[in-house]
């Protein structure tokens, strides 16, 4: 017969207390950015920039403020997102840049009149200097280094800057500070005027020596004597 005494039950450990909320990068699956930008949109429609809060987007798209200081950093930069957003989708670089090389100076030009044809679009644009800054960040950042990857070879960058300064003085002259001329064209007319400097734009420009002379294509003294100094 075992008399031994029954080993002492161990304590039980007190519950672990509940981890804090945490603040900064959500953990899981939270929701993306895409998928706050079109709730943010709207409020900024509605309300404009001024009255549209952080908080206010945050609980319309049912997430913690956190989460979008986290992919934002502040209003304007979600304000730059929505901006860019829109641009982004109207201007589908891929779409518009895939396709025949010989219309796509119509592509560009319809791209920017769709865009800024668009009734909320020119309500955001009117939402003051975030507006016009998003903008440029997007033609910058976005549309110039997706051209100059796009041309490639000499002179992409001189013929990217090229063509976005022609779609950005369409964007000025017709939409932001429409002069007179410019904005009484329909769409098709403004393509049609503008497709010739854009062509021009896109077209490879002539070779260069290594000294920053334009290279020639062949004789042009032929049959003449030499001139001589």
């Amino acid at each position: 017969m075992n008399n031994a005494a029954p080993a002492p039950t161990a304590p039980t450990a007190p519950a672990a207390p509940a981890r804090p909320r945490t603040r900064g990068r959500p953990r899981g699956n939270p929701p993306t950015r895409e998928s706050i930008v079109p709730v943010a949109r709207a409020l900024f429609l509605e309300h404009g920039y001024r009255r549209t809060t952080l908080r206010a987007v945050a609980t319309a798209a049912g997430v913690d403020p956190a989460l979008i200081a986290y992919h934002f950093g502040s209003k304007k930069g979600l304000f730059a997102d929505v901006m860019q957003f829109q641009c982004a989708t109207a201007l589908t670089v891929d779409d518009v840049l895939g396709g025949d090389p010989a219309t796509l100076p119509g592509r560009l030009i319809d791209a920017v009149t769709d865009l800024w044809e668009d009734a909320d679009f020119r309500r955001l644009t009117g939402q003051g200097d975030e507006a016009a800054e998003a903008i440029r960040e997007y033609l910058e950042h976005e549309l110039l280094a997706r051209l100059v990857e796009f041309l490639g070879g000499r002179n992409a960058t001189a013929r990217a800057t090229a063509v976005v300064t022609i779609l950005g003085g369409l964007i000025y002259t017709r939409y932001v500070n429409p002069l007179p001329t410019p904005s009484a064209l329909t769409p098709a007319e403004a393509r049609h005027a503008l497709t010739p400097a854009l062509r021009a734009a896109l077209a490879p420009g002539p070779r260069t020596t290594a000294s920053g002379g334009t290279a020639r294509r062949g004789p042009t003294n032929a049959g003449r004597p030499a001139v001589r100094p």
